[in-house]
């Protein structure tokens, strides 16, 4: 499985992009994420707070509930901001 890492999370885990092979317990994106915290201490200070972390599995934006396959490719990443007014 492809990880994607962008801005400031790219940054704490220091990386931008991983290809992992997942423990089989590892089946829905919350499990993706409580498994990488525990990969590093960059990794558990960039998912320390979930809200703040939005994630797209083959470029579609998914709930934490949602099923994983090991050919997938994740994306995370801060929320989007920005534009004028």
């Amino acid at each position: 499985m492809k990880i994607l890492y962008f801005a400031w999370l790219r940054e704490k885990v220091g990386c931008a992009e991983e290809d992992l092979a997942l423990p089989a317990h590892v089946r829905s994106v919350e499990g993706l994420l409580d498994w990488l915290k525990g990969r590093s201490p960059g990794h558990a200070e960039a998912l320390a707070d979930r809200k703040l972390v939005r994630i797209a599995v083959n470029h579609d934006y998914v709930a934490g509930d949602h099923a994983l396959k090991p050919e997938d490719e994740v994306a995370l990443f801060p929320p989007v901001t920005g534009g004028r007014s």
